[in-house]
């Protein structure tokens, strides 16, 4: 029986394009305001696993289960912007409230919660990478979505301001109460800014919290000992449980 905690749920899932096998058998479960980050290297298939997952690409075979009326906000890897489009930050969120005001947070109330309200009428063809990612989270703060499906949300981002930006991010689950599936190559940062780690190579190698994946062997045999000896150490209250999320403490499954 599936928990009412569980808002997003995917069983055996297998895509094939062609002879190609992009996803085998892949399995996860995110719970409400929880924050789940995918892992592995390049062409592991983490953009497709997200794509699946919103039902924008459809599996092979496999069960998808996401909880009716799910509000969800998606920040792909990259946004193309025609350079010649007049189009202002102002604009370009006042459109993410228009089709329910009434539940909408406001642009410029936003903009201050990440950290750019000064971008405000800005083009957004000016924008450097970290802003344009903040103007991004600001757009799904607006529609209050419950479930943030980021796709390498650190891309175009300088070093000073990747740990700014997950810190942000694990502010915006805390506040809005909602849940975060996250695709990163930022292991060091990952590792301190997650509940639970997916390590993906297009079938799941392993998965708990990110004390049990990194000391899995599935994990130390995908990535270099240079790269693991590189990770931060994750410092986790294994006492704390989100309040829709029940996770075993030693493993970091969901129960």
């Amino acid at each position: 029986m599936l928990s009412e905690k569980v808002i997003l749920k995917l069983n055996q899932i297998d895509l094939l394009l062609g002879s190609k096998q992009l996803l085998q058998k892949v399995s996860l479960d995110l719970c409400a305001e929880e924050i789940l980050t995918i892992i592995g290297p390049n062409g592991a298939g983490k953009t497709t696993l997200l794509r699946v997952a919103m039902g924008l690409q459809q599996p092979t075979s496999g069960d998808i289960f996401l909880r009716p009326d799910l509000r969800i906000g998606y920040l792909p890897q990259k946004l193309n912007i025609d350079p010649t489009f007049p189009l202002t930050v102002r604009r370009f969120l006042a459109m993410a409230n228009q089709k329910d005001p009434a539940l909408a947070v406001g642009v410029v109330e936003a903009l201050e919660e990440v950290g750019v309200s000064y971008v405000i009428d800005s083009p957004l063809q000016r924008l450097s990478g970290g802003e344009f990612q903040r103007v991004l989270l600001a757009r799904a703060i607006i529609r209050r979505h419950e479930l943030f499906v980021l796709d390498e949300p650190l891309q175009g981002v300088d070093a000073h301001g990747q740990l700014e930006l997950y810190q942000l991010i694990s502010r915006i689950r805390e506040r809005y109460q909602c849940a975060i599936l996250m695709v990163s190559h930022d292991l060091h940062l990952v590792m301190a800014s997650t509940d639970r780690v997916l390590c993906l190579n297009r079938h799941v190698c392993c998965s708990g919290s990110p004390e049990a994946v990194t000391n899995d062997p599935a994990f130390q045999e995908l990535f270099s000992p240079q790269t693991i000896g590189h990770l931060a150490i994750y410092s986790h209250d294994k006492t704390h449980v989100h309040k829709d999320c029940a996770v075993d403490r030693e493993t970091g499954d969901v129960r």
